[in-house]
């Protein structure tokens, strides 16, 4: 059985829907050069840019991955754009910002916040950190599957800091489908103003985090390679 979908029916389909209705006879021709054809056929065309506005906003504008012309009601009813990002987008990236403000459940595991950074086209790693302990910590190499030593020798606060390496700068490429000709440069350089912005947000609130962008790469991106 075919799927159900909606069918975009055009001003000549009306026409000919009409023009079936009429009462036969000599006073009603049908000819395709007649004044009773063309008034219909005219009269008709609003039905069909009627139709096709309808599909439209049904095919496209209900759905947040692909609207265009209801994106700005989108975001207003799912608070959008809010303060941590408050730079122009394009619309593909507001899309991605309102797919995620529908879509997110939250978490506070390092595997959430990584995941949240790539949805804004940032590559990060994280660091925490454990203050050494005797009689609960161990000598050796504690270091976890990140690399990353399990207890350190540091005053007893460090374990309220978590460091958040950046390590890609994000790049936004001008793209024919969701880029503004005009209005959109051909490559933008992001910061991660929006980044910072939402890791703050979210982190637990008794944390603190240190943003290190002494790996931040970006230069064979600038030739259009990551």
């Amino acid at each position: 059985m075919a799927s159900d979908r909606h069918i975009r029916r055009s001003g000549e389909d009306y026409a000919h829907a009409m023009l079936a209705m009429l009462p036969t006879g000599q006073a009603w021709p049908e000819d395709d050069d007649s004044d009773l054809t063309n008034v219909v056929t005219g009269l008709c065309a609003i039905y069909g840019n009627v139709d096709a506005r309808a599909a439209d906003l049904l095919e496209q504008e209900s759905d947040p991955t692909k609207t265009l012309e209801m994106l700005d009601d989108w975001e207003r009813n799912w608070g959008l754009p809010e303060s941590c990002f408050i730079e122009g987008h394009t619309i593909g990236e507001r899309r991605d910002v309102l797919l995620l403000k529908m879509t997110l459940l939250g978490a506070q595991s390092r595997e959430f916040f990584i995941y949240v950074a790539s949805l804004l086209g940032y590559t990060i790693t994280i660091t925490e950190y454990a203050p050494f302990m005797c009689g609960v910590s161990e000598a050796g190499d504690t270091r976890d599957a990140q690399g990353d030593y399990h207890w350190e020798i540091g005053p007893e606060e460090i374990r309220f800091y978590w460091t958040v390496h950046v390590g890609l700068m994000s790049l936004t490429w001008f793209r024919a489908s969701t880029g503004q000709a005009g209005v959109d440069p051909h490559l933008r350089l992001g910061i991660a103003d929006d980044l910072e912005c939402l890791l703050n947000r979210w982190k637990p609130a008794h944390t603190l985090i240190v943003f290190d962008y002494s790996g931040v790469m970006a230069g064979g991106a600038m030739a259009g390679t990551p």
